[in-house]
């Protein structure tokens, strides 16, 4: 699930805490990389958690109506949510559940919270048009549950709140994780039970080689790394860099020259996008100049040996 995304988010973040820490310990900081990396993770679980939260919220207001219509002779209320059956799967799942019996914090902890996000969603038009729908099928409990987390989950001010209340290292990881999320949701297979394979933490030891030699490369190599800024900056007034525009070029820097596979024009794109969140408003084009002024240098100096790839004329 951890991909370069969140690994250049997570190496932004790192490398400028690093730089405002007294301590420069790199062994230290590299620990708190890879712990860092593993909260996203745990938020991944924690908003599968969610589902199966609110499910457990609907049966029990299912169970009271339930009781009050068998007291009054009403008709008893519709059970086709609470019987949903992707969500059924998914409290069951023996990898989720696994996880959550190691967790200090529930969502049952928050009880308020998940009364009134329950509300909502009963309140939509989509929980309504499920529940009217005639079709009963595995698919169209699944593709609920992709819609309610899209519109209820994705974006949801309450819940970011929540989740910044809980751990500071997911300020900025729901974005990317409510991707995978979804994902998740797509992949389920009614075949599978409670053994459905959530996302692995990561798809491969190749992305934990990526974040360490790129946070070690990053840290090792600054003084290398900013007097190449400094030497290719002769169009750019290097002073009126903000901080974090520097420590964003060196990790990209550092990107350009530790994987040769990656291509500069990938590399310049991703943290230019990186810039726009966690520096000035006019960083990003002093960061997409300067990056291509000094990938053009390092290439035309041999010190780097990739090519660039020409933008193509419009």
């Amino acid at each position: 699930m951890i991909n370069r995304e969140i690994i250049r988010i997570k190496i932004v973040q790192l490398t400028y805490a690093y730089y405002q820490n007294g301590n420069k310990n790199i062994d230290a900081a590299e620990k708190e990389l890879f712990f860092s990396l593993s909260k996203a993770y745990d938020l991944y679980n924690q908003l599968l958690a969610l589902i199966v939260a609110i499910t457990r919220e609907s049966q029990r207001r299912h169970e009271v109506l339930q009781g009050k219509a068998l007291r009054e002779g009403t008709a008893a209320p519709s059970a086709k949510f609470v019987n949903n059956r992707f969500a059924l799967q998914l409290e069951s799942n023996e990898q989720l559940r696994e996880f959550l019996e190691t967790q200090k914090r529930q969502w049952s902890d928050y009880p308020e919270f998940i009364g009134l996000l329950f509300e909502q969603i009963e309140q939509s038009q989509i929980y309504q048009d499920y529940i009217n729908d005639k079709e009963d099928s595995y698919a169209a409990d699944r593709e609920l549950w992709r819609k309610l987390y899209r519109t209820f989950i994705q974006e949801n001010e309450d819940l970011d709140s929540l989740l910044e209340e809980q751990s500071l290292y997911w300020n900025d990881d729901k974005e990317v994780v409510d991707t995978f999320v979804l994902k998740t949701i797509k992949r389920f297979e009614e075949k599978n039970g409670d053994k459905q394979e959530l996302l692995p933490e990561y798809d491969s030891e190749e992305e934990r080689d990526y974040a360490r030699r790129l946070f070690r490369a990053t840290i090792l190599n600054t003084n290398d790394y900013q007097r190449m800024m400094t030497e290719a900056s002769h169009n750019w007034d290097f002073s009126r860099l903000a901080y974090m525009d520097v420590i964003i070029m060196q990790i990209a820097i550092a990107e350009m020259m530790t994987f040769p596979s990656i291509p500069i024009s990938v590399t310049i794109n991703e943290f230019v996008e990186l810039s726009k969140f966690y520096s000035t408003p006019r960083s990003a084009g002093y960061i997409n100049g300067m990056l291509d002024t000094i990938a053009r240098h390092l290439v035309a100096t041999g010190q780097l040996l990739k090519p660039i790839e020409e933008k193509k004329q419009q």
